[in-house]
């Protein structure tokens, strides 16, 4: 059962927390006229996805008690680590997070690295495919990839599950992309265990996708993706970019860093999504 907040040395936390946190740590440039040590309240708002009124409420200490979606995004947003994350829980009122929670939890090392990418498609992905977070040239490559729910937050599930999924993606590739979506689920499962997330969503996808229960039947193990990615995007067609892939092993999190060769066309396109921002159509087909 969970405990009642201990709203004064919650808020005694985030400020000190906010304090600490300097501008250059998630990203944002200091300015001539800073004189608030560490952060503003509506910058650490914005890194929560709050309102700037709900977070000075929770620092002063006459806020409501946090749910344990808003405690998690309080942490992503002050770049807690593991251990600062689970004593906010505690002063929420919130026994530490439940294994879910714990395993969206962003390592702050690997968000660092992502607050220096604003200008570059980058991601960081959850051990079953799910998007945690994104640049916003991420967004505009490959559409927003966080608003999902339920099982659909996991890519390999609606690559079977969603025709939408795979019109980002050269036709070519989309042979071997589904064998891979396949092998990394069966090692999530394996190692996992039978009462895992990953088993759910095997048994779930061998019910819903006759494609997926036969590639499942094939018992192939050992595919990676390719550092090369193929893309169709819906406004400026065709990009061909690398992958880089910096994994987080204690978190089973990955950050997906995508460039173009300097020079290339795939380069002058993704210099253009960068210009256009967040893409508002809807994939060919969807």
């Amino acid at each position: 059962m969970d405990r009642s907040v201990d709203r004064a040395a919650l808020g005694a936390f985030l400020r000190a927390r906010r304090e600490a946190l300097q501008p250059e740590d998630v990203g944002l440039r200091r300015g001539p006229r800073r004189r608030t040590p560490g952060l503003r309240r509506e910058e650490v708002a914005e890194l929560c996805d709050m309102s700037s009124d709900y977070f000075a409420r929770l620092e002063r200490g006459d806020g409501p008690q946090p749910s344990q979606p808003m405690a998690a995004a309080v942490a992503r947003g002050l770049r807690l680590t593991p251990d600062e994350r689970d004593h906010l829980f505690l002063l929420c009122g919130h026994r530490t997070p439940r294994r879910r929670l714990r395993s969206e939890h962003i390592n702050p090392g690997l968000m660092r690295v992502l607050d220096r990418l604003r200008d570059t498609p980058a991601q960081v992905m959850g051990p079953l495919g799910e998007t945690l977070v994104q640049t916003p040239p991420a967004v505009a490559l490959l559409g927003e990839q966080t608003r999902y729910s339920g099982e659909a937050r996991s890519a390999p599930y609606r690559w079977f599950t969603d025709p939408a999924e795979r019109g980002r993606y050269l036709p070519d590739d989309h042979e071997r992309n589904g064998r891979v979506n396949v092998t990394l689920l069966r090692a999530a499962a394996t190692r996992e265990g039978p009462r895992s997330q990953a088993a759910h969503l095997v048994q779930s996808l061998l019910h819903s996708s006759a494609e997926f229960a036969s590639l499942w039947d094939q018992q192939e193990v050992g595919l990676h993706w390719n550092d090369a990615k193929r893309f169709v995007h819906p406004e400026v067609g065709r990009i061909d970019l690398f992958c880089q892939n910096l994994l987080d092993p204690d978190q089973s999190q990955s950050l997906l860093i995508f460039t173009a060769t300097p020079g290339t066309e795939s380069h002058d396109k993704l210099a253009l999504l960068n210009v256009l921002g967040t893409d508002s159509l809807s994939v060919p087909g969807s």
